[in-house]
């Protein structure tokens, strides 16, 4: 288990509702910026939202500002990430140029909302008449830039760019919050309002060889879906970003009954990006602890014994009865309470049931699963009997499971 951390400022509108949060990179609940390129700073915010924390816990569903670089602005960053999720923060030294314009409108094209961020004016003014009519948000540092620069802005947005709603941050008291409101600002934020907090959670470490050996298969022209399911369903970290990421961005009514449904939901295409996504900027794929490997070990041996004794008893959804085996120790995981974690999985009711610790037609395959795990040969032999199972079948499923996980880790 790894530590995540993503900072997180509201801002407000003229009625000192929140209606956004900026993101801000953090590495330790100590609230500072810590001395990091701003790409990979981008990058780390991103991930850590899109499939660590998950957009509904950090902003309540709101949309998440974010800085984004010229480098960056430029990239395939875009393919990954949802216009009604996240608004595009584009800083203060990023080059204002042609290629910058274009960029600009072919993302709003797309549906993004564009924040320039502490801007201050510095080429002639009429440069900035193309730019401003493809931007919807101008940030301007109410502390430090001085009023006669924020009146050139203001005016000229209020006489030809009325579009552009105009955020005041770095409010630091009720007097500056009144005086933006009276300039007809119609965003702020800063300390008056709130200091950044630190949201922590948690994370599973992604052991680096399943993950090369799933992008080698999704390289390959006619990806085998069935394949690709196998290679995910081997691995626990994949496994939950990938159902963490289809509970982000899809209706949270759909149900995920089988890691091939949740990549049919989600489609070949998507998956590459978002995997593309988990790996950029990652000299840093964390390797997982002796701790945490043991704890996926025993997680996708319950999972194949569930799925083993269901096929067995003829259950039909037998792909669930896996899921149930493999998030079985989830907490213990990540260290999170499992009512918690099962908020931001899209499983059925009965599968979070069954992890939750709550009787269902389930319980009783989770229940054997958990006993040949433990070796507790009584257990097993009584619970078995339950089911029909005989004795020698029991055996046969174990050692079949044996041999899977091995070829899992």
């Amino acid at each position: 288990m790894v530590e995540v951390f993503v900072g997180r400022q509201p801002i407000f509108n003229r009625n000192e509702d929140v209606v956004a949060y900026e993101l801000l990179y953090r590495r330790s609940e100590t609230n500072r910026f810590e001395q990091v390129d701003s790409n990979s700073a981008t990058i780390e915010v991103l991930k850590n939202s899109v499939f660590s924390i998950g957009m509904q816990e950090l902003t309540n569903g709101l949309p998440g500002f974010i800085n984004f670089t010229e480098k960056l602005l430029m990239s395939d960053l875009f393919d990954v990430i949802q216009p009604s999720t996240f608004v595009i923060e584009i800083l203060e030294d990023v080059p204002i140029t042609d290629k910058l314009v274009y960029r600009i409108i072919e993302l709003r094209n797309r549906g993004f909302i564009i924040a320039l961020d502490d801007f201050v004016l510095q080429k002639p003014i009429d440069y900035y008449n193309v730019l401003f009519s493809h931007v919807d948000i101008i940030k301007i540092d109410f502390l430090n830039t001085p009023k006669e620069d924020r009146l050139i802005i203001e005016e000229r947005v209020k006489k030809i760019f009325p579009h552009i709603q105009l955020l005041a941050e770095k409010v630091e008291n009720r007097q500056q919050f009144e005086e933006a409101k009276g300039a007809e600002y119609s965003l702020f934020q800063g300390y008056f309002f709130e200091q950044p907090q630190v949201i922590k959670s948690s994370d599973i470490p992604m052991n680096t060889l399943h993950y090369f050996q799933l992008m080698s298969i999704l390289k390959e022209e006619d990806s085998n879906i069935q394949e690709i399911a196998e290679k995910i369903e081997q691995n626990v970290s994949l496994t939950y970003k990938l159902l963490r990421l289809i509970n982000n961005i899809s209706n949270k009514r759909m149900k995920v009954r089988s890691i091939k449904q949740a990549i049919m939901m989600v489609g070949l295409i998507e998956l590459r990006k978002y995997l593309y996504l988990l790996a950029i900027n990652e000299g840093r794929l964390e390797e997982p602890s002796n701790v945490d490997l043991e704890l996926m070990r025993t997680s996708i041996l319950r999972a194949k014994i569930c799925e083993l004794l269901a096929k067995k008893t003829k259950k039909e959804n037998y792909p669930e009865y896996y899921l149930a085996g493999m998030f079985s120790l989830i907490d213990a995981i990540l260290q999170r309470p499992i009512h918690v974690i099962v908020q931001q999985l899209p499983f059925s009711k009965e599968v979070i049931e069954t992890i939750c610790g709550k009787e269902t037609e389930m319980t009783i395959y989770l229940q054997l699963s958990i006993a040949l795990t433990k070796i507790d040969l009584d257990r097993a032999t009584k619970l078995a009997k339950e089911l029909g199972i005989q004795t020698k079948e029991l055996v046969h499923i174990y050692d079949k499971a044996i041999e899977y996980t091995k070829r899992s880790l």
